[in-house]
């Protein structure tokens, strides 16, 4: 059965009304979104953003439709629901090749922890997504893949690290994705490709099966474009995992309810909203004054719809943020001990790929990680670094504190996505490109981002709400509420 209704603004709701009511099945969902890879991905526009496709998806939703026909239920609350997962989380069925030309066609033996979740839930996992080799990039730029093309512009970065899985969401080639969030993986390409992105506090979800990056601060987290969409993953792939000790972390946030219901009734009625204006692009730059411009525009309709904005200063932040950045310290013995226990991707070591020459060529934070000390505490600043995030949290939370404030925001950019040229050019490195996605990161606390609206020449900007740790529901139901205030996500034209 052909689809009628356009699916680059299916949500999860959509979908299972659709096989319930019989407009069209799980099956007919995989087979439509397998058909705009080939004429959007592979073929036509290129955006190149998947790496490997699924050659049992279809058999998978025939499954799900047949258990639909004979139980008149669905299986879970992702029954049939195509997703694509960025190629660092471990899958049983698809090789995961973490970006990187080194690793061959290496096949894990079992699912990473959140990819089982999504199963479990009825979730098909439709292909694996690009990004830069092992994450370490705000750009598409990978040894394995290439580049990745944003959707909205063929000639500009989808952003990284969680490149593809931003572009396939964007462009409707699949229902919902799954990024990783280190520094900002998520919530940055998810801003400049226009979807909602979601790091949770670090520990709600496994990171078990997932490679590395600054264990303390790596997250998986769902990419979609609708908040009711990330809310319900969101309920799927939390939960405690012995596999990972960090998610303890889900005994300090509690089952409480769950995290699509908290969502009823979202209003900012009364909400107090910190306003970063550090964070703020220079109005003297031509592409910062169309970002700050698109913000201030979706300021002026959060207060529009009762929010109180409020602003708030974090001081000497420049220099916390630098200071308490852990990449160049502690990334290489996290990356290592990750690879060493799968050697069966031949890769040793992150020191192995950059002797080989095995890594592309503009992934500055690699060659940068590698230069660093093997054991983080060889760097005789580790442990003040690692107090002085501990001192970072305290300062910020009492500034929410004093300022009766629910949630921070700022943009997650303060420039819109980068062209290939000024990539390729040294315009702008993973070191030197102004991303403000590392405060919430470096801070340990969650954050989403949002479709804010476009600047005056059609390109994406995201704006970022930050909370507390473990405050995901009033979180999510504070950026429901702001999502309905803001411009309408429009979808690329491809």
């Amino acid at each position: 059965m052909t689809i009628q209704r356009p699916l680059d603004e299916l949500t999860i709701a959509d979908a299972h009304a659709a096989f319930q009511s019989g407009e069209f099945t799980a099956e007919d969902l995989v087979v439509a979104y397998l058909d705009r890879i080939e004429r959007i991905d592979r073929t036509g526009p290129a955006l190149n953003s998947l790496i490997s496709v699924s050659d049992t998806a279809v058999d998978q939703a025939r499954r799900l439709d047949r258990e639909l026909a004979d139980t008149g239920k669905l299986t879970g609350p992702l029954h049939g629901i195509p997703v694509v997962v960025k190629d660092q989380i471990e899958t049983a069925d698809l090789p995961t090749t973490f970006g990187s030309i080194a690793s061959g066609e290496f096949r894990p033996d079992r699912d990473a922890t959140a990819i089982a979740k999504l199963r479990q839930a009825g979730a098909i996992i439709l292909g694996k997504t690009t990004l830069p080799d092992f994450a370490t990039s705000w750009f598409s730029t990978s040894s394995r893949s290439g580049v990745t093309k944003n959707p909205y512009d063929l000639a500009r970065d989808p952003g990284g690290s969680s490149s593809g899985t931003a572009a396939a969401v964007a462009a409707g080639l699949a229902l919902v994705g799954v990024g990783e969030d280190t520094g900002g993986s998520i919530r940055l390409p998810a801003s400049f490709c226009g979807l909602v992105g979601l790091r949770v506090t670090p520990g709600l979800i496994s990171r078990a099966g997932m490679s590395s990056l600054v264990k303390p601060q790596d997250t998986a987290g769902p990419m979609t474009r609708t908040v009711a969409d990330a809310a319900r993953m969101l309920d799927v792939m939390v939960g405690y995992d012995p596999a990972d000790e960090y998610t303890a972390a889900a005994v300090v946030a509690g089952s409480g309810s769950s995290y699509a219901q908290s969502l009823a009734g979202a209003s900012l009625a009364g909400v107090r909203i910190g306003v970063l204006r550090q964070a703020f692009p220079d109005g003297t730059d031509p592409d910062g004054a169309r970002v700050a411009e698109t913000v201030e525009a979706a300021l002026t309709s959060l207060r529009g719809a009762g929010a109180e904005l409020v602003e708030v200063t974090i001081d000497d932040l420049d220099e916390q943020v630098g200071f308490t950045s852990l990449y160049t310290t502690r990334s290489q013995a996290d990356m290592d001990e990750f690879v060493s226990a799968r050697p069966a991707a031949g890769i040793p070591s992150m020191r192995f790929l950059i002797d080989t020459g095995q890594y592309h060529e503009k992934l500055d934070l690699l060659e940068a990680i590698v230069a660093g000390p093997q054991d983080p505490q060889d760097d005789p600043e580790y442990v003040r670094r690692v107090l002085a995030q501990s001192a970072f949290q305290r300062q910020v939370l009492g500034v929410m504190a004093q300022n009766s404030i629910d949630v921070v925001v700022f943009p997650d950019a303060k420039l819109p996505a980068p062209t290939r040229h000024d990539i390729f050019a040294d315009r702008w490195t993973c070191l030197t490109y102004p991303t403000n996605t590392v405060i919430a990161s470096q801070l340990l606390f969650p954050a989403i981002t949002l479709p804010a609206g476009q600047t005056s020449d059609g390109l994406p900007v995201g704006l970022e709400l930050m909370a507390a740790p473990y405050a995901e529901h009033e979180l999510l139901r504070l950026a429901a509420a702001a999502e309905a205030a803001l411009p309408a996500r429009r979808a690329p034209v491809l």
